[in-house]
């Protein structure tokens, strides 16, 4: 008998053990590393979209979105606030939003036509900003090669960096390469994606058009940190720099 309570005892410690585990793991593993705050559902995407133009039509065409500097990039210049639509528009912030410790950062475009929300990959900030900050520390850009009108490679070797640095692209998953400009802002190069679009579908974009719509038309995601590109005679990317 006594060794069957024994048996008991023990199996129960085991059993409560497990459980103090499992709940400790949850509280252990922060909010913005669960995976299934690091993926852009469509679902609350859409709901965003919903709340976005109900907001609009309620406050007579006013958008709810930060106030940004006017040179700021097309795809990273209206941030939407969500202090504005949470919760009259929206029960909470997203999962994976940046304000509830997610990887994206969600933005409108086209907002003077039919505004859209889109996702802008805060990944890619986090990279640029190392590099930022080692040519800080450099004190000036170590230019490399000129690759367009005012757009260069880097030294990275002068920065100190043993490998090229790159970010992950939100819509291939390769490898991009990362540019600067001769005023020192450093820019992703969307070059192999655009060329891979261009050749899955037919557009009729003409030279000094800007292309890049071509990415947002498909997909959740804006070229955070990108020049303007165009085609050139042969219908393929290039910059459309001044």
């Amino acid at each position: 008998m006594a060794r069957k309570k024994h048996t008991l005892r023990r199996t129960f410690f085991t059993f409560l053990f497990m459980i103090i585990v499992s709940l400790l793991s949850g509280c252990l593993y922060p909010q913005e590393k669960r995976v299934e705050n690091q993926i852009p559902y469509e679902t609350q995407i859409l709901s965003v979209q919903t709340a976005v133009e109900a907001f609009q039509k309620d406050k007579g065409g006013i958008l709810p979105i930060k106030t940004k500097d006017n040179d700021t990039s097309i795809y990273m210049k209206y941030v939407i606030d969500f202090q504005k639509l949470v919760p009259a528009y929206l029960p909470d912030y997203p999962g994976n939003a940046y304000e509830n410790g997610g990887p994206f950062q969600y933005v409108l475009i086209d907002v003077e036509t039919e505004p859209k929300v889109k996702l802008l990959d805060l990944r890619i900030t986090e990279e640029i900003r190392e590099l930022r900050l080692r040519l800080h520390t450099q004190g000036y850009p170590p230019f490399k090669e000129q690759v367009a009108n005012n757009v260069y490679t880097l030294d990275y070797s002068r920065l100190g960096y043993e490998e090229e640095p790159y970010v992950v692209s939100p819509y291939t998953n390769h490898h991009l390469p990362l540019l600067i400009t001769g005023s020192g802002e450093v820019q992703v190069d969307y070059s192999s994606d655009l060329y891979l679009t261009l050749q899955e579908k037919n557009y009729s974009y003409q030279p000094g058009d800007d292309i890049r719509p071509i990415l947002t038309d498909n997909s959740f995601f804006v070229p955070a940190y990108s020049l303007p590109y165009t085609i050139d005679e042969k219908n393929e990317p290039v910059f459309m720099t001044k």
